[in-house]
């Protein structure tokens, strides 16, 4: 299998998947095409792209240098959305859900793939009203890109403590702090991957699928970590989609700080732990569970120890690594999240006051563009 895996290394590229809201009732609202049409003039770098539903955008950044320039990328893409969305009535907004919509109500985009995911997958796709972030992070070797991977399926429960934002499902607090995790659990090919032995294993058990016409190829593997030999990077999937930018930003430089110490970890010769595949499904629940509120089961010595301890001793170990990739001062947004919590405890503040959805939804429209942004030009 071709692949891209010719470096520079660590460079990083994000992908956002952000809501579209009626500014008055925060609805969601079936309106991507509009918004595209109206941004074909736009110069900002980067991309805005429609989703599978027409009430979701995904805002992506060109391949970026660190931390600072992907954050100012995504910036200049909300407000640039932001902007002429609210000449059509709109707003925008970013969390791992919306609070209250139905997904019966959603059109699908009008896009081939689209209309044959909806065609083969039917209702496990239509009920699919979700946003994340993925974050891609450039290599130099396509083994290197295995290693990183396999090594990543440990931390991602902790990336998804971290990033948890999405506590209320079709007009309901669900109990959890990542709805968005068991929604997308429905889809095939999801959650925490299996373990390759190296690029050669991984592309002859994707080549295998595709002949036998399972996928067309592998991106049809919606894994919470994967190579992708067609950008040459390790994408990580794993993440709600976060509210305020600067939580974007802070997990997309911890993934760049994890995957240089993978890396440096497979250029050194060293092999990785193993650990059941049952225990880091169970981690995910809980963090999906629990946030950083709860527990997990500290792999090395099989203790339960507080998420949010093991989140700090993370960071801690790979502070080096960012100050070493330029991302030292967008990875201290981190501890934003761990004192002051994630996206789905802030989102459940809002909440208790009134009891009132929409208020919830008026506060993530109001902390995804601040309204003393200035416009994007």
């Amino acid at each position: 299998m071709e692949h891209r895996f010719t470096g520079p290394s660590y460079t990083l590229g994000i992908e956002e998947e952000l809501m579209i809201v009626d500014a008055e009732t925060l609805d969601l609202t079936n309106s991507i095409e509009g918004l595209l049409q109206d941004l074909a003039s736009t110069t900002v770098p980067g991309e805005v792209k429609p989703e599978l539903m027409e009430s979701v955008c995904e805002i992506a950044t060109t391949p970026c240098s660190g931390a600072a320039e992907a954050g100012e990328q995504l910036s200049g893409l909300r407000r640039a959305v932001r902007s002429v969305a609210e000449q059509r009535g709109l707003a925008i907004g970013a969390a791992g859900t919306h609070p209250f919509a139905m997904w019966e109500d959603q059109r699908i985009v009008s896009r081939p793939r689209y209309r044959d995911l909806i065609a083969g997958l039917q209702f496990v796709a239509r009920q699919e009203l979700i946003f994340g972030i993925h974050v891609h992070v450039g290599l130099d070797g396509p083994d290197k890109a295995i290693h990183v991977a396999n090594g990543m399926r440990v931390h991602l429960p902790l990336l998804l403590a971290l990033s948890a934002n999405s506590p209320f499902w079709r007009a309901d607090s669900t109990g959890l702090l990542s709805t968005r995790t068991p929604i997308f659990r429905a889809f095939p090919r999801v959650g925490i991957p299996p373990r390759y032995d190296d690029f050669a294993d991984w592309a002859s058990r994707i080549e295998f699928m595709v002949a036998s016409k399972a996928i067309p190829d592998y991106t049809y593997l919606w894994y919470d970590v994967r190579p992708h030999p067609n950008f040459g990077t390790v994408e990580v999937r794993v993440m709600d989609s976060q509210t305020r930018l600067e939580h974007t930003v802070a997990l997309s430089a911890l993934v760049q700080a994890m995957v240089r110490e993978l890396a440096e970890h497979h250029e050194s010769g060293q092999e990785l732990s193993r650990y059941p595949y049952e225990m880091l499904d169970e981690n995910k629940w809980l963090a999906a569970r629990h946030g950083l509120a709860g527990e997990l089961v500290d792999l090395p010595s099989r203790d339960r120890v507080r998420t949010s301890d093991l989140a700090r001793r993370l960071v801690d170990r790979l502070k080096g690594h960012a100050e070493d990739l330029g991302s030292a001062n967008e990875l201290a947004a981190i501890e934003d999240l761990l004192e002051n919590g994630n996206g789905a405890s802030r989102q459940l503040v809002v909440y208790e006051a009134n009891h009132d959805l929409r208020e919830v939804v008026g506060e993530i429209v109001d902390k995804t563009v601040p309204s003393a942004a200035d416009p994007a030009g």
